[in-house]
Parts: C-alpha cells; structure tokens; sequence
C-alpha cells in the first residue's frame, strides 16, 4: 500500500512538473503549422514615487535602459518599449523566461522599480514562436 501510494505521489508530481515546464505547443491547420510559446508580459506602471528632480530622474533612466540593455543581451527580455501618451501605463517588457516570479524577480533589480518611479503588473502571453516585430 505504501509502494502504490508513493508511485501516485511521484507520478502526480512528475505530470504536475511536465505540465508546468510545457511552453510550447503546436497546431496544424492546413497544410500550416503553427507553434506557440508562453512569454511572460509585463506593464511597466507609473510608480508611486516621482518626486526626483530632473536631474535624478535623467539618471534613473538611463540605468533603467542600461538594466533593461542587460537583460536582453541575456536573452530574458525579447520586447521593451514606451507607450506614446504615458500616462499612468509607461511601457511594456516581453520576457522569454519559465515564470512569472522569475520575470518579476528580474526587474525588480530595475533602479526605475527600486527607487519606485516605476512598478510592475506581469501575467502569461502566448504569442507565435520567433515573431518579429519590425
């Protein structure tokens, strides 16, 4: 009884870990096959602190785009960009990593994030495998 039990513990773990890893599936239709990959999409929000002076909000962008520079010569950040009107949305990151968590982990190291000029909202994407926006 023990053994059974153990083997539906390890098997339930094991699918419930095969499931969570999958980021990818395909679909035919036609003679057109498609694979979609999960990305992890993230709005960057006005923070709640944004009484720098001009001067120290110069420098905190420009290490918020050295910050996002590195992520993406990791190859964790695939997509970052402003939005035009600003307002209370200021952009938006697409993350190629296996969480959210992990996502958000990553620009919290954002001095944008830290210093509160900047917060996060992320969730899962689904988008084409090897899209290219040009």
């Amino acid at each position: 009884m023990k053994k059974l039990l153990l083997v539906i513990l390890l098997t339930g773990f094991a699918i419930a870990s095969y499931a969570q890893d999958q980021r990818e599936f395909s679909y035919t239709e036609g003679d057109t096959t498609y694979v979609m990959k999960r990305y992890v999409f993230m709005l960057l929000n006005k923070g709640e602190t944004r009484s720098q002076d001009s001067t120290e909000a110069a420098k905190i962008q420009e290490q918020h785009l050295a910050h996002l520079n590195k992520l993406s010569e990791m190859g964790k950040l695939i997509v970052a960009g402003p939005f035009e009107e600003g307002g209370d949305h200021r952009g938006l990151l697409i993350f190629d990593v296996a969480t959210v968590e992990e996502a958000l982990k990553l620009e919290a190291e954002d001095p944008a994030v830290k210093t509160g000029r900047l917060s996060m909202e992320a969730f899962f994407w689904w988008g084409a495998k090897g899209t290219v926006i040009r």
